[in-house]
């Protein structure tokens, strides 16, 4: 039998296959169809058959990534919807926060609603913070508000009611009304997408997901056919933000859970990956067509956030905590406005793509300046696409002359624009919260994380770089480790220091919801819970990780109090022991872990060769120097191959700088080290 991770991303979808009795491995990367995602899984189905001999009927899991949702929200792409809510609170999405987006941005605009004034739409009702209702909602105000509903002729209705979180009927009774008079629109309640307080959060995401609704329902499904139709037997798994993976009907109902699931996966993978050669504390770096996406992973488990934007639009939900920053492979090399030169946000995309592609592309981009060093080969992709130094040089000349340096100054000075940027995103997450980075092991993955990972450890002061075995294709590789997970959460405000009867009855409701979801599964699973507590009078939460089956007793609480201290000390460099403090919220999450199978990558145990080519390349704008290029897939466990080289595979290429050396460790994994 077969397990498959495909990872649909914007210029390329990856894939990686394992068979299950012969640990046979195969992976590979196929141009991403944008006009519809769907048909590349098709044909990376395809080429696993014809070209690699993978009998496509015997898998019997699917895991799947994909930035549908994302580039639907990015590019306003969703459903017409409407919005049903309290009397009075229509206006919600458009007020927001007092926060600006951009503190000295004058012109820096709030993102408009997806939702018109015009099509929102105020129901009679009203429920207070206890959970009691002030205003009955009546059988003929829900008569009144489903008609008006329907006149508009939505594609889907997001139900977003105050304190409905709290208690849900009105929400479930306007739902039933909506669903005869739109058998066919999507209905999303906020009670179901995201119970918890905080009503522009809980609002903002509810809407978010009905927006996707019609999007994601017609993609998530026609992958459901392409996998029916080729593997019939096989299990389906769709990522999530969190970076576990969910249902095809969980995707369809909860779109908004995979809004951030892009880089989610390859964290997981990063994890995994360097876990196998014993190392716990990991920064990654994921460079793509677009974006480059960071994280640092601690004690091998996967960071969460709790709260995020996408497009510009708050949410809340669980997601790997990831910092985005606009340089990829594909990120456009141009002059400002300033008269400096930029690389970013703006990106070539799939189609044209890097001028180099030969595919109409005239702009220079990252992938230009890396081919016009030397520093990427000709052939890439297993031979499959050809880049033309001619096209590339001829794409930076202008900015070259701009600047009245050569093509290879410009091209230097870009890739070290990119690297800055890469750093600056690195510190957002270590430094700026209270980390040292130097305490952990630069993990570059994606197609291009190799070409950087040096550059960026070198302004970081990290000495040590580990490469798995396929990174250009690690998030379809991580989504094969992926668990299936499933967040039961729920609000109520309580005082540590006051009656947790409530906190208690409402942690064995979670655990009786995660006990049920774990029942449907096909293998043991586990619980984990945290809750979200603060200092009375503060606006923000801290998540504090308790026992799934822990007890709100008064002689276990000064336990919990101490944890909470010790977490707001290091998050904020203080922590009053005086101060009352409060739980907000519980959540407890159930998982249950991928289908066994050993995803490990073999290697030669001696060396294939005993002279390695040589290619030109450029480290510095003063001269190109000979550096020795290494297949990895020739390279023997324990050889060790020093800079200058360039490791090339398949799927990625990894740049060794002099002064540092590349070594393949007993797990397949290149470890870079800088010499002393």
């Amino acid at each position: 039998m077969w397990q498959v991770g495909v990872d649909v991303g914007g210029t390329f979808t990856d894939v990686f296959a394992c068979e299950t009795g012969t640990q046979r491995l195969v992976s590979h990367k196929v141009p991403s169809t944008p006009h519809d995602p769907s048909v590349a899984i098709a044909n990376a189905l395809d080429l696993l058959k014809t070209r690699f001999s993978v009998d496509v009927g015997e898998i019997d899991q699917f895991c799947h990534g994909t930035t549908v949702a994302t580039n639907a929200l990015i590019q306003r792409k969703g459903g017409k919807i409407a919005l049903v809510t309290t009397a009075g609170f229509k206006d919600l999405l458009t007020i927001g926060r007092q926060v600006r987006p951009l503190i000295y941005d004058l012109q820096a605009d709030y993102p408009d609603p997806l939702i018109p004034v015009g099509d929102r739409v105020e129901v009679r009702e009203r429920v207070g913070s206890k959970g009691e209702v002030l205003t009955e909602l009546t059988d003929a105000e829900i008569e009144r508000v489903a008609a008006e509903v329907a006149a508009l002729l939505p594609d889907g209705v997001a139900i977003c009611l105050l304190f409905a979180f709290l208690n849900p009927d009105h929400e479930q009774r306007l739902r039933a009304a909506l669903e005869k008079h739109l058998p066919d629109a999507d209905l999303s309640t906020s009670h179901e997408v995201q119970p918890v307080f905080r009503e522009f959060e809980r609002f903002s995401t509810t809407v978010l997901n009905t927006y996707l609704q019609p999007v994601m329902s017609r993609y998530i499904h026609a992958v459901d056919g392409i996998i029916t139709n080729h593997a019939p037997s096989a299990e389906i798994g769709i990522n999530q933000s969190s970076g576990g993976l969910m249902t095809v009907d969980q995707a369809a109902r909860f779109p908004v859970r995979t809004a951030l699931s892009g880089p989610a996966a390859g964290v997981v993978g990063a994890i995994e990956a360097a876990g196998r050669s014993g190392i716990a504390a990991i920064i990654t770096l994921d460079v793509g067509g677009t974006s480059t996406d960071v994280c640092l992973a601690r004690e091998g488990t996967v960071p969460l956030s709790f709260a995020r934007h996408v497009a510009g639009f708050p949410i809340r939900l669980p997601s790997v905590d990831v910092n985005a920053v606009g340089a990829g492979g594909g990120s456009l090399i141009d002059v400002g406005p300033d008269g400096l030169m930029q690389v970013g946000p703006l990106s070539a995309g799939a189609d044209p793509g890097a001028a180099c592609y030969g595919k109409g592309g005239t702009l220079p981009t990252v992938t230009d300046a890396n081919l016009v060093l030397g520093r990427l080969p000709e052939e890439i992709a297993s031979g499959d696409m050809h880049l033309d130094v001619a096209l590339a040089r001829k794409a930076m000349e202008p900015v070259a002359k701009q600047f009245g340096v050569s093509i290879e100054e410009a091209a230097v000075g870009a890739l070290r624009i990119v690297a800055s940027n890469m750093v600056r995103a690195i510190r957002a997450v270590s430094v700026e919260r209270g980390h040292d980075p130097r305490q952990a092991v630069l993990v570059p993955y994606g197609g291009a994380g190799g070409l950087h990972a040096i550059e960026v450890a070198e302004a970081l002061g990290l000495t040590q770089v580990l490469v798995p075995p396929d990174p250009g294709i690690l998030c379809a590789r991580g989504l094969m480790v992926a668990d299936r997970s499933e967040v039961f959460l729920a609000t109520r405000r309580s005082s540590l220091d006051g009656d947790l009867s409530e906190i208690q009855n409402l942690h064995d409701d979670l655990n009786n919801e995660a006990d049920t979801w774990l029942s449907n599964q096909r293998r043991v699973g586990t619980t984990e819970a945290s809750a979200d507590m603060r200092f009375v009078g503060q606006n923000y939460e801290l998540p504090i990780d308790v026992p799934s089956d822990f007890k709100w007793l008064p002689e276990k609480i000064d336990s919990i109090k101490q944890l909470f201290h010790t977490e707001h000390e290091r998050a904020y460099g203080h922590a009053d022991a005086a101060m009352p403090i409060e739980i907000v919220s519980l959540r407890l999450t159930a998982r249950v872990p991928a289908e066994p199978v050993q995803v490990r990558s073999s290697a030669p145990q001696s060396a294939a060769r005993g002279e390695w080519p040589v290619r030109d390349i450029w480290f510095s704008a003063t001269a190109a120097e000979p550096a020795k290029v290494v297949w990895r897939e020739e390279l023997a466990v324990g050889a060790e191959v020093a800079g200058p080289a360039v490791i090339e595979q398949a799927d990625a290429t990894t740049l060794v700088w002099p002064g540092w050396a590349a070594v393949l460790d007993e797990a397949c994994n290149v470890m870079l080290e800088k010499h002393s």
